[in-house]
């Protein structure tokens, strides 16, 4: 007997997709589900699904979470870009300081790319490895090591940086010898006006 390859919309999968991602799926995600774009339409004028940005929606009965935007943005870059920099400080509850902006690296392969990134979003370009990554939640973001060591090559305050990293010592985050490396890094870093 042969399998049946064509098949119907699959509400489970869709679903099931849209649950892992705070109920945010990609056009893509929806067609591999068997949604057509006609039928995607259908459903966002029939109140089912909303549009969140071009290409992106969301399941309006889903539970609304608190870092939505995050997930937003994090399929907007095809789920290759990694929240970094001062986000990851606050994502690790390394800095009271909520960033204005939003920031992600993405694969340095994405420098080639002629994007139209979204308001509120900056963005950096470098290949991490696996062991730079953590979870937040539904989206990647840097280790608190990378993160840290991201923060000093930015010139963010170098304050908070100090402060990060003494509170990611404490929490085990890093070790003692990471814990001087960054050191001596925020003392060898170039220090703004006075």
């Amino acid at each position: 007997m042969s399998e049946t390859t064509s098949h119907g919309p699959d509400w489970e999968l869709l679903y099931e997709t849209a649950s892992v991602q705070s109920g945010y799926f990609t056009t893509g995600q929806a067609l591999e589900a068997g949604y057509s774009l006609p039928l995607l339409n259908h459903h966002i004028n029939a109140g089912r699904f909303e549009r969140a940005r071009r290409g992106i929606y969301r399941l309006v009965h889903f539970p609304v979470g608190e870092h939505e935007e995050l997930v937003v943005m994090w399929l907007w870059s095809e789920q290759q870009g990694v929240y970094s920099h001062v986000t990851a400080l606050a994502l690790h509850n390394l800095s009271d300081v909520l960033p204005s902006q939003l920031h992600m690296t993405l694969p340095t392969r994405w420098q080639q790319r002629r994007l139209r990134v979204p308001d509120g979003l900056v963005l950096y370009f470098a290949d991490l490895d696996e062991s730079e990554r953590n979870w937040f939640e539904a989206v990647p973001v840097t280790a608190p090591g990378r993160t840290l060591r991201d923060c000093i090559e930015a010139h963010v305050s170098p304050e908070l940086v100090r402060h990060a990293v003494a509170q990611a010592r404490r929490r085990g985050l890093i070790t003692p010898g990471d814990e001087a490396q960054l050191n001596a890094g925020l003392d060898a870093a170039p220090q703004g006006p006075a």
